[in-house]
């Protein structure tokens, strides 16, 4: 099986220690603008697909939907070492791609191009390339394709599938967006309001109240990024972090809160939304990326600019 991956070290980037490290993976669809090459791929095979990378090798790819994400990563990353140059507690980014060698001089390239701090690049010659990602201690993962983000969360890797979009950059430092159930939560209340409606879901709330809300996919990755936020006041903070839900804040919204406190999760802001709109607070916040399960709030960020996630409830 290792021989299927190919493992290019950036000597250029500091290597960080994957046992303290957030490890985030990203694929060469979610950090550059690859559609054309891809609908090139699926036109006319890999063999036209490589080279056309080859000619192209030199021509740096535009920046893709994760691609101002990963710059703020890297921002985060400076503030950290700045507060304390022994810090192991940091950001590591891999770029994860099915790319074969031959075609992957130009994402190379094109990172290096833009400056960005990439410390592994794995090429994989086998369609799941989320058998590696515990490898390389993972714990976070976006693709553009649905059928790795589905992998990788049957493997236990919390991960979220990337729309490609054109997004302008926003602003320092790094702002993070989750939605509440099956994305920080689990879907145990989701699931009642599927079975019972509204009524029975918050019923079911208050009787739950003082009992912490399972876990979701992305806890622990959300985790992680509250414990390098704790190393900062809030004033100072490189790391902003929100949860914007559909709960109601008056009838579903202390559960989520106490479930918060019970973490020991720190969050800058809590939007309860009661089923309202998000494009309107995503606007307002500009995060770097919003993670959410529901399609029909991937569109209100869309509509919106907002670079988005979504984390599929069922595969």
């Amino acid at each position: 099986m290792a021989e299927l991956e190919s493992t290019v070290i950036n000597t250029n980037v500091k290597q960080k220690d994957p046992s303290t490290a957030l490890v985030i993976a990203v694929t060469t669809r979610a950090i550059f603008n690859l559609e054309e090459e891809h609908k090139l791929f699926l036109e006319k095979g890999k063999e036209e697909y490589t080279r056309h990378q080859q000619a192209n090798q030199d021509k740096p790819l535009p920046p893709g939907t994760a691609f101002a994400f990963i710059q703020a990563v890297q921002y985060v990353n400076k503030k950290i070492l700045e507060n304390n140059p022994a810090e192991r507690d940091l950001f590591d980014i891999l770029v994860v791609s099915n790319n074969n060698p031959e075609s992957s001089v130009r994402i190379i390239n094109s990172a290096k191009h833009y400056g960005l701090e990439i410390s592994k690049f794995c090429f994989v010659s086998d369609e799941d390339s989320t058998q590696y990602l515990k490898s390389h201690s993972v714990k976070l993962f976006l693709s553009g394709d649905r059928t790795d983000v589905c992998n990788a969360l049957q493997r236990g890797v919390s991960a979220a599938l990337v729309f490609q979009q054109e997004v302008q950059a926003p602003r320092t430092p790094l702002h993070m967006v989750f939605d509440g159930d099956v994305v920080f939560f689990s879907d145990e209340t989701d699931q009642i309001f599927q079975e019972q409606g509204l009524e029975g879901a918050v019923q079911y709330e208050r009787a739950m109240e003082t009992v912490p809300i399972g876990k979701g996919p992305l806890k622990a990755s959300a985790m992680h990024l509250g414990k390098m936020r704790k190393k900062f006041g809030q004033e100072k903070s490189p790391i902003r972090t929100y949860l914007v839900t559909a709960r109601s804040g008056r009838d579903m919204g202390i559960r989520a809160i106490k479930t918060l406190r019970e973490w020991g999760l720190p969050t800058d802001e809590a939007f309860f939304m009661d089923g309202a709109p998000k494009g309107p607070i995503l606007a307002q916040i500009q995060p770097h990326i919003f993670f959410d399960n529901r399609l029909h709030n991937i569109q209100g960020a869309q509509n919106v600019g907002v670079p988005f996630a979504w984390v599929p409830s069922c595969c």
